[in-house]
């Protein structure tokens, strides 16, 4: 087999690769002999099918079949032979096929680049310090008796924050818009959902009340026809609701997993959680940080367009699951979810990918087992049966490998950090979780 390999840009190479013509020719009489013996045709006995009749009824259907086959394993051979790292799947263009010559086709592909781990010089890192207090549990249980709480018509004056009923007209020098009219309407006053003044206009009504908004369409406003346009919103207030916070009882400890116990198992069983959310907080706050200075000592890594692209349409994949299901085959997914929503993030985890890997290597560093139980088991804890999701987990060889990938990575960041300079920061729960929320997204 003839092989020569060309540096057509940066990461992409070309294979010009030549395979012997008998290797094509002998796997193809051999396929024709193997099926001979149980082909049937009108007017020979089985297994008694002429090779010259093979040869005129299947013999260039076999022959794609092998060719297909031929290209694929001698492509693999070759990358062996040159000792390339190929990111992504070929684009062969074929040269010679004809039968009783040589077969020759070119491979462009790109490889994966040579990654040299840079050092990082003065890291340091804020490692958030907090705690949970007992104000911080009054306010996540005030969260969990609105999120169980009954809208309640109310006589009131509408407040920020209450549910009003409404019947509205918006109208245009005198004429009526598209989209700008509704019955029934419930608003929750102060979310946002409708324009700058609208909802404002409507604190202080009471349910029969009429009031006419003078108002002004954002000048970024997604219908072009009605941005920065001044209209007329005409509003009936049918009614006001007001919030009814559930009561603390045995109903709500129920909703949150608490089957039986008292109000204090209760607070005790949301102070763990939040604890635990503030653990992992804290962690991901720390190792974005790290992670963001292995990316920016890697500046200069040229990466593969093919790997880019392939994490693109995996997290275009992810987001179109998380929000509207399983796509349409014959749907295309970068016309709803185009690829610019995705490449920065792409390039990021593409390269820190890259990186952290070889830091693997180099650092020689290994998935600790009581790690990775570690993991599972905290992850298990958040479940009604722990012991099943720790024994899913174990069973289930691609979500092992996630948390394993896991731990490997924490053990970069450890070492990393043991190196670093390390300065507490003392906060609030909340700005905890807060420092740790561009982390989850990173």
């Amino acid at each position: 087999m003839r092989v020569s390999v060309e540096t057509t840009s940066g990461l992409e190479r070309r294979l010009t690769v030549g395979v012997p013509a008998d290797r094509v020719d002998v796997a193809v009489d051999k396929r024709l002999q193997d099926a001979a013996k149980n082909v049937r045709l009108p007017g020979f006995r089985p297994g008694k099918v002429p090779m010259r009749v093979m040869q005129q009824r299947f013999g260039a259907g076999v022959r794609q079949e092998v060719l297909g086959e031929v290209i694929s394993q001698s492509f693999q051979e070759a990358v062996l032979a040159e000792n390339l790292r190929p990111a992504g799947q070929p684009n062969i263009e074929a040269r010679k096929l004809d039968a009783g010559q040589d077969v020759e086709y070119t491979a462009t592909f790109e490889i994966f680049p040579t990654v040299e781990v840079q050092s990082i010089e003065d890291l340091s890192v804020e490692k958030p310090v907090a705690e949970v207090t007992d104000g911080d549990i009054d306010e996540i249980i005030e969260v969990f008796r609105k999120q169980q709480g009954q809208l309640v018509a109310s006589e009131k004056a509408a407040e920020e924050g209450d549910t009003v009923v409404i019947d509205f007209v918006g109208t245009r020098d005198g004429e009526a818009f598209e989209g700008g009219s509704a019955d029934g309407t419930s608003l929750e006053l102060g979310s946002g959902r409708m324009i700058p003044g609208f909802e404002e206009g409507l604190i202080g009504a009471a349910a029969g009340e009429d009031r006419v908004l003078d108002l002004t369409f954002p000048e970024d406003y997604q219908k072009e026809e009605l941005a920065g346009a001044a209209v007329q919103f005409a509003v009936k207030v049918q009614e006001v609701k007001v919030l009814e916070l559930a009561p603390v009882d045995d109903a709500l400890f129920k909703k949150y997993g608490l089957e039986d116990g008292t109000e204090q198992e209760f607070r005790a069983e949301v102070k763990q959680n939040m604890e635990r959310e503030l653990r992992n907080a804290v962690e991901a706050s720390v190792k974005t940080q790290v992670m963001d200075a292995i990316f920016e000592a890697h500046s200069s890594l040229e990466l593969p367009a093919s790997l880019i692209a392939q994490e693109v349409n995996a997290m275009r994949q992810q987001m179109f699951q998380q929000f509207g299901g399983a796509a349409p085959q014959d749907m295309d997914l970068s016309s709803v979810l185009p690829d610019e929503m995705f490449a920065e993030q792409a390039e990021r985890r593409v390269k820190l990918g890259l990186v952290v890997a070889e830091m693997i290597s180099e650092y020689d560093l290994t998935a600790d087992p009581a790690k990775i139980r570690e993991a599972i088991e905290d992850i298990a804890s958040t479940y009604q049966d722990p012991e099943e999701v720790i024994n899913w987990y174990y069973s289930e060889n691609q979500q092992l490998a996630g948390i394993e990938s896991r731990v490997l990575e924490d053990a970069v960041v450890e070492r990393l950090l043991s190196q670093a300079a390390v300065a507490e920061v003392e906060c609030s729960y909340q700005d905890a979780l807060a420092k740790a929320r561009p982390a989850a997204q990173a």
